[in-house]
């Protein structure tokens, strides 16, 4: 009676809709035999789709399948991110993560997805941090110098912004270095970091392969590196920690995220072969010369710097009264 209970269930299962799609994806023990879906949710050109394309060509020659990338830009990133988690927990829909995922949160009163359970962290790609940049219309040449003028002209100084990920970090220096300062927002880097060229404004906290060209004719003036160590591709810059905003560092970094419930032999798979994959020595120069540096973390690694960073940046929203909308 039992045996014939078991087999009707079984095959009253096999009749119920969507209830084979709920199978462990672990039975695929030869993944990935299709290709693998890379959502980027930002447009085409910035550091995130090219790290994705980059990275996930490598990736495809060592598990012979193939990564294509989709860019699905809009609402802050939130678009691809719910693209993502509410994805098939199989492995084939992967988000390109970064540093902005974890600020979403601060900001937006409700998200269309749960940033921790709604994702399987796979593997980190690496870390950029952010430099501290003055113009020509600001005679200093020190974190200590602009911090000392600041504190003499509360709102004097015009901290040129992206928006975004840029405002964070840029409410986080003003902060947590004591000064007053007005925080411009403007449509990217680029354009702010315009303005601070031509004497508009007079600072912004910019990205390496941003502020580069302007480094180069030398338009603009680094003051500091938001890293915890100096960077070696500008060893003679200083930390903003060591110049007199002890515990200040900001950076961007780049992960990828899997659909929460995918299988752990999956998981462990990519986070293996992308590790490979970041050892390459044409990698690691290809990180350095984008201002970032190699970063290999274990996925429960990730998950714990993902929940160390919504509470960092929901206390730099709170402190610099971001509303939440």
């Amino acid at each position: 009676m039992k045996i014939r209970l078991a087999a009707s269930t079984v095959l009253i299962l096999a009749f119920i809709p969507g209830a084979q799609a709920q199978r462990p994806a672990a039975a695929e023990v030869n993944y990935p035999v299709r290709p693998i879906r890379m959502v980027v949710p930002q447009a085409p050109g910035g550091s995130n789709d090219i790290f994705a394309r980059y990275i996930g060509s490598q990736l495809a020659e060592r598990v012979g399948s193939q990564v294509v990338v989709d860019n699905r830009p809009g609402a802050e990133g939130m678009i691809g991110s719910e693209i993502v988690a509410r994805a098939a927990p199989d492995g084939y829909t992967m988000l390109m993560a970064s540093t902005a995922f974890t600020m979403n949160p601060a900001v937006i009163k409700k998200l269309p997805y749960d940033p921790i359970k709604d994702f399987t962290f796979v593997a980190t790609l690496g870390r950029g941090p952010v430099v501290i940049t003055v113009g020509p219309s600001l005679p200093v040449n020190s974190i200590k110098e602009l911090i000392a003028l600041g504190k003499s002209k509360p709102n004097h100084i015009t901290m040129a912004s992206a928006g975004g990920f840029m405002h964070f970090v840029s409410a986080m220096f003003r902060n947590q270095a004591g000064f007053e300062a007005v925080i411009a927002l403007y449509k990217g880097g680029g354009p702010a970091l315009t303005d601070v060229t031509g004497g508009h404004a007079h600072m912004a906290v910019a990205t390496v392969p941003t502020l580069a060209p302007h480094l180069r004719v030398g338009k603009v003036k680094a003051l500091a590196v938001g890293s915890a160590k100096r960077l070696s591709l500008m060893p003679e810059l200083p930390t903003v920690s060591e110049s007199g905003v002890p515990g200040y560092e900001a950076s961007i970094w780049w992960a990828w995220a899997a659909t929460g419930g995918t299988p752990a032999n999956v998981v462990n798979k990519l986070n293996v072969e992308i590790a490979e994959v970041l050892k390459r020595p044409d990698i690691i120069k290809r990180f350095t010369a984008e201002g970032a540096e190699v970063e290999v973390r274990t996925p429960a690694e990730i998950r714990e710097m993902i929940k160390t960073d919504l509470v960092k940046w929901e206390k730099v929203a709170q402190d610099a009264k971001m509303p939440k909308q």
